[in-house]
């Protein structure tokens, strides 16, 4: 990723708790010739230094034949917006972008059939928590036989992350009128994503 010294981010306690916000991650690999692109929500572990992500995939999926023991990038997105140079108070600007973004890289290892059944579990247990006071879905109201047929149609994955980083241009690289500027243009805007740039920004 390319990274400015402003915008960059390295605090791992940061960058997990992006993740397990925004836990839907793109999933690229290469193999014959090209890169393979995959969608598919995480599980973030805290082992190793760095974590580990475990997600599946169907098992039909390009990016399922390619990826045991090869490296995948996860690419993890938060919110973004526009940025208009008439928020400024410095004059001769350009409009520019706001995000967030956190990207990772690791080797891929097939998850065998009870770490698969556990990922399905810790996945469920870890979304259906944010619909509280909901009670949760469990995965045991599934009947036996249709769990089994969907366990046979995926395949999970652990990723071991060797690398970990992100990127959150905020406008930290301006004066503070100016940034104030763009906080003013975004709060006026009823857009979710604005008020979410505008958030990260006060922070």
């Amino acid at each position: 990723m390319y990274r400015p010294r402003a915008y960059a981010v390295d605090d791992i306690g940061t960058l997990h708790a992006f993740i397990r916000k925004r836990v839907f991650a793109t999933v690229a690999v290469a193999g014959e010739g090209t890169v393979h692109f995959a969608y598919a929500p995480v599980v973030l572990d805290e082992n190793g230094t760095l974590g580990r992500v475990r997600f599946h995939l169907a098992r039909v999926n390009p990016v399922t034949s390619h990826a045991d023991g090869a490296t995948l990038h996860l690419s993890f997105l938060g919110s973004d917006t526009y940025v208009s140079p008439d928020w400024y108070e410095s004059k001769g600007r350009v409009p520019t972008w706001n995000y967030m973004a956190v990207e990772a890289r690791g080797v891929a290892h097939k998850l065998g059939g009870d770490a698969l059944h556990q990922l399905l579990v810790d996945l469920s247990v870890q979304e259906e928590e944010h619909l509280r006071p909901k009670k949760p879905w469990t995965l045991d109201k599934v009947p036996e036989e249709r769990l089994a047929a969907l366990l046979n149609a995926i395949e999970g994955f652990e990723v071991a992350l060797e690398s970990l980083e992100g990127k959150f241009k905020l406008s930290q690289n301006m004066p503070p009128e100016d940034i104030a500027g763009v906080i003013a243009g975004l709060e006026a805007r009823d857009d979710t994503n604005a008020k979410a740039i505008t958030e990260a920004m006060k922070r």
